[in-house]
């Protein structure tokens, strides 16, 4: 590879990596502290950049510069933050979930893949009482958290300022055309650490646990009319004025992970969860190819119920909706 096949492979791997609608000449010059005219050079190839600016660059993009001279190392390159008890701020995490996203929903074609091992993350803000529910769950038992995880739930200690964020992290997911795969067990888990804290007496009532069911019913209720019309809107649009396309698969036979990918145009990332709420991504070309075929690959395997197959769509609903009845039965009312 010369060095001006570099030097243009790294400004195409940028602009994989910039909104569509930035300036990605001015963001370079201010990186750099050169001018724009400067910058305009070097991305045309007129002026080669030294070892400092390739630095500078890849270290701001976060690009590795094995892949961009194609080097085979075996290995694929992932990014993200680790999660640290002590210092995690759920606030900053959310911010973090709704840049991305932004991001996604900046370009053109922006479809998003989810295999859904639990019900996505997206959907426990449709409704306050499950979203207030599982950031109890996340804030106690994944993060360590003595002092809190001695306290009783309450709906009132669910920062305002959270669901807000959600609400807005949900507004910028239903902008894209998703196809999730599901199975039966998607929402075992919610149900799991319901029925764990309720044996722990943390909850003060039952009609206090019978409220987060109703929620997760209301969700399916929802995701059951997306799937029926085959497009995401609103919960709270009487009009449901269409958004991104919701296309939705059940996969009964393979065990399904909670990873991630989104298409853009013409690149791919791969979102893979890791630590319970924490995430790492990875533009790889090599293993997004890969990862993107075995998505397709268990759609095909897998009967699609949205928009078709009504029969097959009610009874997933249905099987659903009887797992929620059945814990609810069980509480004293």
């Amino acid at each position: 590879m010369t060095t001006g096949e570099l030097q243009k492979s790294l400004f195409d791997a940028i602009k994989e990596k910039v909104a569509q609608n930035a300036s990605i000449a001015q963001e370079v010059s201010e990186l750099l502290d050169i001018s724009a005219d400067s910058a305009y050079r070097r991305m045309r190839g007129e002026k080669t950049i030294t070892l400092d600016e390739l630095y500078i660059l890849c270290n701001h993009y976060k690009i590795s510069l094995d892949r961009l001279m194609g080097i085979q190392t075996g290995a694929f390159l992932f990014q993200g933050n680790l999660l640290n008890p002590e210092t995690f701020k759920f606030d900053a995490h959310l911010k973090s979930m709704m840049h991305n996203l932004a991001y996604f929903s900046s370009f053109k074609q922006k479809e998003y893949y989810y295999l859904c091992k639990d019900a996505p993350i997206f959907h426990h803000w449709y409704f306050k009482e499950l979203a207030a529910f599982k950031h109890y769950f996340w804030m106690n038992t994944l993060l360590f958290r003595p002092v809190q995880g001695r306290r009783k739930f309450s709906f009132s200690e669910y920062p305002d300022e959270l669901w807000v964020a959600g609400q807005q992290i949900l507004e910028l997911y239903n902008q894209l055309d998703s196809y999730e795969i599901w199975n039966l067990e998607s929402l075992n888990s919610t149900i799991h650490q319901i029925e764990y804290y309720h044996d722990s007496n943390m909850f003060d009532s039952d009609q206090v646990v019978a409220e987060i069911y109703t929620a997760i019913e209301k969700t399916m209720d929802h995701l059951e009319n997306q799937a029926r019309l085959g497009y995401k809107y609103s919960v709270s649009d009487p009009d449901k004025k269409p958004m991104g396309k919701y296309n939705m698969f059940f996969n009964d036979t393979i065990l399904l992970d909670n990873n991630m990918m989104a298409v853009l145009d013409d690149a791919k990332i791969s979102i893979v969860p890791h630590t319970a709420i924490n995430y790492m991504m990875s533009r790889d070309a090599n293993y997004n190819e890969s990862f993107y075929q075995y998505i397709q690959s268990i759609i095909r395997q897998s009967i699609q119920i949205s928009e078709v197959s009504e029969k097959e769509r009610s009874r997933f609903f249905r099987l659903m909706r009887d797992r929620v009845n059945r814990r609810k039965e069980n509480l004293k009312l």
